[in-house]
């Protein structure tokens, strides 16, 4: 399987779910990033089980906490040993199940926090180190094997598709991931300027387990499945994705 390209990686999120799936998929390919960075509050944990030799392990406790977030930078930028980082992939989120009568303003603020804001101070930080791989390859169109920011995002986040109303309503991580959309656009018009690819791509959700559940129309969805398209999604983006949303499978979604 072709893959994103990028040689330094760091995808947030790794404890479980799509992180950890992701870090799986690029462990698979033929030529997997010469740094894969896998940020998680457990090094110890299931991505030492996935491959003991990811190198090296990022602690990042909480992608909301600064301290957390400068501690995550300066062990990237230590290893990196000034070379960029070529691709950022926030995948760290949380859910919680609600309903529209039932919805409070503390699931609201939490959701908000870790789903939008999470990125945005993520993503603010490890900018210097962005922008250094885009310098690198400087000539080069926008891609992520230059240099990229990729928000995961979810269907429910679309206000024009409106996925899976009648099977959960989640209010709080539909706007959250509403609002993760619009800052992945913010960004795309800011930092494309500087050779930096922005987009929003989505993955089907397993539940947090490896059972498959799909929104896809197509039938049952695995997370190998799901995140494997994720990579040839990232793969395939250029200059004219930048500041766009996808699914999986590499078809456009309204915002």
């Amino acid at each position: 399987m072709e893959g994103p390209g990028a040689q330094h990686v760091l995808v947030t999120g790794c404890d479980s779910g799509v992180g950890l799936g992701l870090v799986k998929r690029f462990l698979e390919l033929p030529s997997p990033p010469r740094r894969l960075f896998a940020a998680c509050t457990d090094p110890d944990g299931k991505v030492l089980v996935v491959s003991p030799w990811v190198s090296p392990c990022c602690p990042l406790s909480d992608v909301t906490d600064a301290g957390s977030i400068g501690a995550a930078v300066g062990r990237v930028r230590d290893e990196l040993r000034g070379a960029g980082l070529g691709l950022l992939i926030n995948t760290a989120g949380t859910r919680r199940h609600s309903t529209l009568q039932a919805e409070t303003a503390e699931n609201m603020a939490l959701l908000y926090a870790t789903n939008t804001i999470g990125p945005l101070q993520v993503t603010q930080a490890f900018l210097p180190l962005l922008q250094e791989a885009a310098q690198a390859g400087r000539g080069q169109g926008l891609s992520c094997s230059r240099a990229a920011v990729v928000n995961v995002s979810s269907a429910m986040g679309s206000i024009g598709v409106a996925a899976a109303w009648g099977d959960a309503q989640d209010v709080s991580y539909r706007c959250s991931k509403a609002a993760l959309n619009m800052l992945t656009k913010c960004q795309a018009l800011q930092y494309g300027h500087s050779g930096i690819l922005c987009v929003a791509p989505f993955w089907v959700s397993t539940g947090g387990g490896s059972a498959p559940l799909s929104l896809s129309p197509q039938g049952p969805v695995t997370m190998e499945e799901s995140t494997q398209g994720v990579l040839r999604v990232l793969a395939g983006l250029s200059a004219s994705s930048n500041g766009t949303f996808w699914d999986w499978r590499g078809q456009s979604l309204p915002w």
